[in-house]
């Protein structure tokens, strides 16, 4: 019989020809499945669950409701080749879904995260250049981490200054136009990446290994400036800590745009779908949630609708 790993890595691939992005996911399910083995179990079971949610450090019901919902996704894709296997109901864990707050950047921490970026340490400099670049970029274009990791050269195109995203989060493909100061760095970049590497590569992102940054070697990279920054506190034994996240340079990104709409008199409702598309949004409803997670941008919603509700009574 084989391993519930090595069948998770069938269910992985299947699940990538798709376009599914499951970089979080796919860390959790190898450590249920680490431990399946260790135990010598051959079937997901509930039971095999719960052990594993007994032993798998400590969280709130919201995190371990979502670990939930990706074991019964394996599951569920398991079943099918393995009747013995028991995918575990919903109800097993209830969560209350809940997407964090925003934490919002400043164009000077932004600022400063970039050159901080540039100046973690390697043998030659190239960590720096590719966290410094890699995290303004995502600043300056509102890509999700796993977008902008998965660039490959041909994605990049700085003659035209647009990126082609290919399998996004909703499954679909756009293209993000880049402003003049955003191609210029990566020209810079892929300039001082090429010297150090040669030109024989397919991704556009690489450590000095000449592999492609990995989704949580990114993160360690950004909460390492961030602590040096004081954006987090310090950690022993390299521990990422809480604070503010790298996604959080897409939501500044999106935020500070739709602030700018009402402070030039723009009409939000006919600007969100463009938003909505520029984001790899599937709906501008997801768009319209950073209204309602900011309090200045629901402010100035509040403050427009109450000008348009004077205006009509006054007709």
């Amino acid at each position: 019989m084989a391993t519930l790993t090595a069948a998770l890595e069938r269910y992985l691939a299947v699940r990538r020809a798709f376009g599914v992005d499951l970089s979080t996911a796919e860390r959790a399910l190898r450590k249920f499945t680490a431990l399946a083995d260790a135990e010598g179990a051959e079937h997901v079971t509930v039971e095999l669950f719960l052990r594993w949610k007994a032993q798998y450090g400590h969280a709130d019901n919201n995190t371990w409701s979502a670990r939930l919902g990706m074991v019964r996704g394996f599951a569920t894709w398991l079943q099918g080749l393995d009747p013995q296997t028991e995918v575990p109901p919903t109800g097993l864990i209830v969560g209350k879904l809940r997407r964090s707050k925003p934490y919002i950047y400043s164009d000077e921490q932004i600022a400063a995260i970039v050159g901080e970026a540039a100046r973690l340490p390697s043998a030659y400099g190239l960590r720096g250049w590719t966290c410094a670049t890699l995290f303004g970029l995502i600043a300056t274009t509102g890509l999700r981490i796993n977008e902008a990791l998965a660039l490959d050269a041909r994605h990049v195109d700085l003659e035209q200054s647009v990126l082609t995203i290919e399998r996004s989060k909703n499954g679909r493909s756009r293209v993000v136009p880049l402003a003049d100061s955003t191609t210029a760095r990566l020209l810079a970049y892929r300039h001082e990446r090429d010297r150090l590497l040669g030109t024989d590569h397919r991704a556009f992102f690489r450590f000095e290994s000449g592999h492609r940054p990995s989704d949580c070697s990114a993160r360690y990279n950004f909460a390492q400036v961030c602590q040096h920054l004081g954006l987090r506190d310090p950690q022993r034994f390299n521990r990422h800590g809480r604070g503010p996240r790298i996604q959080d340079l897409r939501h500044s990104l999106a935020v500070k745009t739709i602030i700018d709409w009402y402070r030039c008199g723009l009409d939000p409702d006919r600007e969100m779908p463009k938003l909505s598309a520029y984001l790899g949004h599937s709906k501008p409803e997801h768009t319209y949630w950073y209204i309602e997670a900011v309090p200045e941008l629901l402010e100035l919603a509040a403050e427009r609708a109450e000008r348009s509700l004077a205006k009509g009574v006054a007709q």
